[in-house]
């Protein structure tokens, strides 16, 4: 029995959402997680923790349905609200018999908003049904390198093209059926975010398996239906570098409607036997810069921008510098690994008064010899960031901590996938130092937990340290170090922003 409540105005602003739907598989429906309080929304009695299912009519699949349902001035909305959560007022309008076993209430409301008017809700998840799985066998696939006995949400391969869109997911494409090809250039669902990793058929199946060619055929059908892509490639050695490299990238340069390429290394762990070398060596991680350079000079001297972009992995292995940062093209993959220390090198360098007033100020209160400051940092990025501090006036103060991982073994060095108790193992060494332990704040999830289920708070107690995280940026870094500089050590001083990211 579908009851009404209230009549009013309601809006809603474009929130993002998070990774996984927090309804049950298989539901309908997206978790209202944030109404703006005083707004029309608030006031029509919609409230966090009520869940809409359908708009005119039409079901509520994700977010995307809502935009394209909800794109009206006037829109009804039907859905479950937990019946503790309705205004006494409107609870006098239901019986025992309406309400479910879950404790739900069926509802309508009507919503309606001025011209221009953002709708006031958030949903807790991008998708309200369920996070379309991978269905490849890819043989570089990380997740599939990964130790028995993690959280089970590290072990969830997505490869949902709404995902892509909303997210910025890369996905293959070879689970799109015809009528989601439909849906994703009729609704403009564009950019989106896809993995080539290589355009020869016999290549594309043995790295992804049996249904690789789906992905190209359904990319080629968006493209000519107008859909931008941010396109990946995973490189795996003796596989789909060389020859084939060339040839994916030729493909890739022949459609304007690839915006970007990122190329980045493979990634391995200790629990595989497949893999045993990536591009660690420096004359191979050169070749492969050198190899991508006549697609870049090509791409800026005909479009003015670069397009071909490689992950700072080759340059930090074959030990040369990264391309300046117009060359990234506002950095469209940085999320991606691309970029990043370009990034870094640019906003140290401009932090130079900071870092000189930061560093008086933290000598001051020094009371021993040993550094006041361990940076912990992943092994990849460690020599580059121990360079510009020790070239700095933090030098014998701040200490960068390479991290070993030997938790994942194998390549893996990157600070992102450090984890707890290879922090605690690397600390032993530093046992006489008092140091404040900086963490990357990449290393920890949205709860806090690192990714073998610790929390700083249990750093804090296996260390004996006061532990910090700190955001992965130069003024996240600088903040942090100010942070343990005791109050009132010697006027801050003055310095510039520094907004480039590490």
């Amino acid at each position: 029995m579908t009851k009404r409540i209230g009549e009013s105005v309601a809006t809603s602003h474009d929130a993002g959402a998070c990774y996984a739907p927090t309804t049950a598989p298989g539901s309908r429906g997206g978790l209202v997680a944030a109404v703006v309080e005083d707004g029309p929304a608030w006031r029509c009695g919609l409230r966090p923790g009520m869940v809409l299912d359908e708009v005119d009519g039409e079901p509520l699949l994700d977010l995307i349905d809502w935009y394209w349902l909800a794109d009206a001035d006037f829109v009804r909305v039907g859905g479950a609200c937990p019946f503790w959560l309705l205004d006494p007022e409107d609870a006098k309008g239901f019986s025992e018999d309406d309400v479910d076993a879950a404790g739900d209430v069926a509802f309508e409301i009507d919503l309606k908003r001025q011209p221009g008017e953002a709708w006031g809700l958030e949903f807790a998840d991008a998708v309200f049904d369920r996070v379309r799985t991978c269905r490849n066998s890819c043989t570089f696939c990380f997740m599939g390198m990964l130790p028995a006995g993690m959280r089970d949400a590290l072990y969830l391969r997505d490869d949902d093209y709404r995902l892509s869109f909303l997210q910025g997911n890369f996905v293959t494409l070879t689970n799109m059926s015809d009528a989601d090809v439909r849906r994703v250039v009729e609704c403009g669902l564009s950019p989106l975010h896809v993995s080539v990793h290589a355009i020869s058929p016999a290549i594309r199946i043995e790295l992804i398996g049996r249904d690789a060619m789906r992905g190209i055929e359904v990319l080629e059908r968006l493209l000519d239906g107008g859909i931008q892509v941010h396109s990946q490639i995973v490189l795996v050695p003796d596989v789909n570098d060389g020859e084939e490299l060339d040839r994916t990238l030729s493909w890739l340069e022949m459609h304007p409607g690839v915006l970007s390429v990122g190329i980045v290394p493979l990634g391995f762990t200790k629990f595989q036997t497949r893999f045993d070398h990536g591009f660690g060596d420096p004359v191979v991680a050169g070749r492969v810069i050198d190899q991508v350079l006549p697609f870049q000079l090509r791409s800026r001297r005909r479009l003015g921008r670069t397009r071909f972009h490689l992950a700072d992995e080759f340059y930090l292995n074959a030990r040369r510098d990264p391309p300046p940062a117009k060359e990234y093209d506002g950095f469209p993959q940085y999320e991606d690994g691309i970029g990043m220390v370009r990034s870094f090198i640019d906003g140290w360098d401009g932090a130079h008064r900071r870092v000189a007033s930061l560093a008086r100020r933290l000598r001051a209160s020094c009371t021993t010899d040993l550094p006041m400051a361990l940076l912990a940092t992943g092994e990849g990025v460690a020599p580059l960031l121990a360079s510009r501090i020790d070239a700095s006036p933090f030098a014998g103060i701040v200490q960068v901590l390479p991290v070993p991982n030997r938790y994942f073994g194998g390549n893996v060095d990157v600070a992102g996938l450090i984890t707890a108790a290879d922090i605690i193992e690397t600390l032993v060494a530093e046992e006489g130092s008092p140091a404040t332990l900086l963490l990357p704040a990449v290393a920890f999830n949205d709860d806090g937990l690192t990714l073998d289920g610790q929390t700083v708070d249990t750093l804090r107690h296996a260390t004996g340290r006061d532990v910090r995280m700190v955001c992965c940026t130069v003024d996240g870094l600088l903040d942090g170090i100010e942070s343990i500089v005791p109050q009132g050590s010697a006027s801050r001083g003055s310095h510039g922003s520094t907004n480039h990211t590490d």
